[in-house]
């Protein structure tokens, strides 16, 4: 009797935990979950388990629908499976919920929520799935939740979900795709709301884009109008708290998601009850061929056909190569057309284009209180505005978005779209007037646009001989110097010494770099405007320009009073204009005319890292995924300065605020009027002038004035471990005497170094990945430059799972008492004091 009484007492027990572990929706501090339990959430459509993809031994926690297995809508360890062993899911002693490997040496921990929770109420501390399929950790009796998983999408965006960025949080919600269809490891094909410009969502490869949704309008993404609108309503809010789009199923019959696929896809897809499967709704790359990016290039215009596609250049321009315009791709893109007139005060106006999905509004200016007549007069004051257009199209439309840069990713429609106002000349605005493109100009400029016209051909003809003999005034080996604006136009205003002579050292025949007159940067710069001013240094000022056919530069200009910085004008003028490389800033051209030296490069419209890095409200924007492939890339640009260029160079200023950002946030490195040249069996050289930045310096360069190839591998481990930890070397931490360079090595040595990671990330990285790089920027930033690897160590470090060797003791692990210490050949600690004549621009 007694037998049978155990007997019963385990069967109700073991009932007990069945239903405890396979039916209720929450786990409590005591309880655990392991392969084959799950939880279900009230409504019985999502379930909360370990799974196994198809043809894989790796064993994942995720979310998936009931009724579809496959469809899994959340993974938590992704980038950190369980092979070979059992997994763990509970709620440990801090209160979070975490997954451990459960194996033959003990549990291994693999990841957690990672917040922080009060110790006091751990033992209230639940976790429970929703029935929206959102995961929340939260405490019992109370409404706040310490963590969700909808903060930390993969690669499935489910209705009611929010994804873009929490401006108070700094979360920053975004898609990235599987790996391969049997491995949801983080992939290369990202979905993120771009804030800046007129936001919209875009797809991204690796950092290439791939798709986007276009602004919105006021009542959809306007790229998107064929999403069935009597199904799904898609709400946008921008404003100071958040900038965050979400949808939501208007039949709640309806199950629905957004899929990132790793072949570079953004799908909609529903349930299908009768066939039993997803079906595809709507897809970024469905039937129509103008949804890739760019597909017609700059001021290209394309339009889907039945055949595929066929790309026409915006009014005023033609194909850059038209043997290639007809091509199956047709990325060739346009520029204005050859003889064009100028189109700054010369009775310019704007030709209508009906019906598209406006260009590319990453990088324009947004008025929001304009109309559109208001619009228009704010793009024509402006020499270097191209085109303008209406970002809200409801209640008579407004916000103004004015274009800058080349109009990229512009697509015809049928049906729908919007109006886009292009910047044309007097000729072609006369060429548009009756033509179905909608020709448009302001009625107070008809009467100068006739007179214009009228004399047109003898204009045209007079420029044609002033410019053949500007041409023929100036010589030199590099070929003829590119004249890219009217001298005669009155973009040059109130500048001596016009028309203008070059004046020529022997330094001009040492390069084949293309030469500006001084008339076409004074007009690209609105005579040097102090609106225009993007930094100021010892060498002199940056501006930012626009040159007439629209390219955006940077003009560096020298101060006249900066006696070595001619020295270093002429050093970076040598190097650069050797180097191309897509992690080196390009150099366009330069500009002397007597006392005057310019450097022009091609404009970053995301500044320098630093600017992001260092600033609270724009480093979220920086999530790990940036953040590595700046570090990767900033890697293969010094690596190609020290083995795969024509010249052998050692920058001696490598920085955050010379590494500039472009509109993707690709690194570009800068600034080279301190770099040296190395011969190709040269070690090391001595010098006993030292500039640079104290701060990134290594310590044999700082102390003797030794310099080589491993100074820059000690100036990129600073830099590699400023952008994890998302503070500058000259940090001051807790009051310790020590820079971040000792801060984080004796965090490394105690096994605490995960505390130093910039708490903006969020959790969005995998920790053995944001644990390898700090080792790979320690082994930088070693005392002895023998012990530091080569830049193609370190990138082979940073690209492969290897084995990577302990590094020794970080150099300079004081912080410096001031800067007046700094200087001296024999300082013994070091700060971010900044010392070269060349700073960031």
């Amino acid at each position: 009797m007694d037998f049978v009484k155990g007997l019963l007492n385990v069967l109700v027990l073991q009932l007990l935990l069945l239903q405890l572990c396979s039916s209720l929706d929450t786990i409590k501090f005591d309880q655990r979950i392991r392969e084959g339990d799950f939880l279900e959430s009230k409504n019985k459509t999502f379930v909360l388990g370990f799974f196994r993809p198809k043809m894989s031994n790796n064993s994942y926690v995720g979310i998936w629908y009931k009724f579809s297995e496959g469809m899994v809508v959340w993974v938590a360890n992704r980038d950190n499976p369980i092979n070979g062993s059992s997994g763990v899911l509970s709620i440990g002693s801090d209160g979070n919920l975490a997954l451990q490997a459960d194996t033959s040496e003990g549990l291994i921990p693999l990841w957690s929520t990672n917040v922080s929770i009060s110790s006091a109420s751990n033992d209230n501390i639940f976790a429970q799935i929703l029935d929206s399929g959102n995961l929340v950790l939260a405490q019992q009796g109370s409404r706040h939740v310490f963590w969700q998983s909808t903060d930390h999408p993969t690669n499935i965006l489910l209705p009611n979900t929010k994804m873009g960025l929490d401006r108070r949080s700094g979360i920053n919600r975004f898609l990235t795709s599987w790996n391969s269809e049997n491995d949801p490891g983080t992939g290369n094909v990202s979905l993120r709301i771009d804030p800046y410009g007129s936001p919209q969502l875009i797809l991204y490869k690796n950092e290439a884009k791939l798709w986007r949704s276009g602004q919105w309008n006021g009542i959809q993404w306007s790229g998107i109008p064929d999403v069935p609108k009597d199904v799904f309503k898609i709400n946008f809010v921008n404003n100071k708290d958040e900038i965050t789009s979400q949808w939501t199923d208007l039949d709640p019959s309806i199950y629905s998601v957004y899929t990132v696929d790793y072949s570079g896809t953004l799908n909609l897809r529903a349930w299908q009850r009768q066939q039993h499967q997803w079906v595809v709704l709507w897809s970024s790359q469905s039937y129509d061929h103008c949804n890739s990016y760019g597909k017609c290039g700059k001021f290209g215009n394309c339009n889907h056909t039945e055949s595929g596609f066929n790309c026409t250049c915006y009014p005023g321009y033609e194909p850059i190569s038209p043997q290639d315009w007809d091509s199956k791709d047709g990325r060739g893109g346009c520029k204005r057309q050859q003889g064009s007139r100028s189109m700054c005060r010369s009775g310019e106006g704007f030709v209508k284009m009906k019906n598209v999905e406006v260009p590319d509004t990453s990088s324009i200016k947004l008025e929001k209180n304009l109309s559109l007549e208001a619009c228009e007069e704010e793009c024509l004051k402006n020499c270097t505005c191209l085109a303008y257009a209406i970002e809200d199209v409801t209640n008579g439309g407004t916000g103004c978005m004015t274009w800058y840069r080349d109009l990229m990713d512009t697509k015809q429609f049928t049906v729908g779209g919007q109006d886009l106002y292009v910047r044309a000349d007097a000729v072609v605005l006369a060429q548009y007037k009756n033509k179905s493109v909608g020709g448009y100009f302001s009625g107070k400029r008809r009467l100068a646009i006739i007179l214009v016209v009228s004399i047109s051909v003898a204009s045209m003809l007079i420029l044609a001989v002033l410019c053949w003999f500007r041409k023929r005034s100036v010589k030199g080996r590099g070929g003829q110097p590119k004249f890219l604006n009217d001298p005669t136009t009155s973009g040059v205003r109130n500048y001596e010494d016009s028309p203008i002579k070059y004046e020529v050292d022997e330094h001009r025949g040492e390069t084949d770099l293309p030469f500006f007159d001084l008339t076409t940067v004074v007009a690209a710069t609105e005579n040097f405007s102090s609106a225009n001013m993007l930094g100021h240094g010892g060498f002199g000022t940056v501006y930012k320009g626009c040159l007439a056919e629209g390219q955006e530069i940077a003009v560096k200009r020298l101060s006249r009073n900066s006696g070595q910085g001619i020295d270093e004008f002429k050093n970076e003028v040598m190097l650069i204009a050797k180097l191309q490389h897509r992690n080196l800033v390009r150099l366009l051209g330069c500009c002397i005319h007597k006392e005057e030296r310019m450097l022009i490069y091609e404009y970053m419209p995301n500044r320098s890292l630093d600017l992001c890095l260092f600033d609270k409200n724009r480093k979220s924007l920086l999530d790990w995924r940036k953040r590595f492939q700046i570090i990767i890339g900033i890697a293969r640009g010094v690596l190609y300065l020290h083995q795969d260029s024509r010249l052998k160079i050692i920058h001696r200023d490598l920085k955050a605020s010379n590494v500039l950002l472009d509109g993707s946030l690709n690194p570009k490195i800068s600034d080279f009027g301190i770099a040296r040249m190395f011969g190709d069996d040269q070690i090391e050289a001595n010098t006993n002038k030292i500039v640079g930045t104290y701060g990134y310096m290594s310590p044999e360069y700082a102390m003797d004035g030794l310099y080589s190839t491993k100074s820059d591998v000690f100036s990129f481990g600073v830099l590699a471990l400023e952008i994890i930890s998302g503070r500058k070397n000259s940090f001051q931490f807790e009051n310790s005497p020590l820079n971040l360079v000792g801060i984080i090595w004796d965090l490394w040595t105690e096994g605490k170094v995960l505390d130093i990671i910039d708490s903006s990330l969020n959790q969005s990285y995998s920790i053995s990945e944001v644990m390898r790089y700090i080792q790979i920027g320690l082994l930088c930033v070693q005392e002895y430059p023998t012990d530091r690897p080569t830049m193609l160590d370190v990138l082979f470090m940073l690209g492969n799972e290897t084995t990577l060797p302990h590094p020794k003791k970080a150099a300079f692990s004081m912080k410096n008492s001031g800067p007046d210490s700094s200087t001296s050949k024999g300082a013994s600690s070091v700060n971010d004091v900044t010392v070269t004549i060349i700073e960031a621009r």
